[in-house]
């Protein structure tokens, strides 16, 4: 899974899709994992990221990323690698504006 190209995303976490006209805003994390995403990473090294930074469980991570992802999913921000798998969840980290 990576981010669509067109999709703009300031150093804030205000993020536009130029297709739909939509904007949404991410917390501090979303924005993080975003740029992670945008990075190329998999999810395993966006995982492997963020529990060096963080101060969780692994389990608890794992949840958090794939409910955000699927988020991501959800507003249609995201396109399918040929080598990713698929998710599933919800996360508040983003939120339609």
């Amino acid at each position: 899974m990576r981010l669509k190209k067109n999709i703009a995303v300031s150093e804030t976490g205000f993020v536009f899709d130029p297709n739909s006209g939509d904007s949404y805003s991410l917390n501090d994390i979303g924005l993080e994992i975003v740029e992670l995403l945008k990075q190329g990473r998999s999810d395993s090294s966006v995982l492997t990221a963020l529990n060096s930074r963080y101060d969780i469980d692994r389990a608890s991570l794992e949840k958090y990323y794939h409910d955000f992802v699927s988020m991501l999913k959800y507003y249609r921000l995201t396109e399918e690698r040929p080598d990713a798998g698929a998710d599933s969840g919800h996360n508040p980290g983003i939120q339609p504006q």
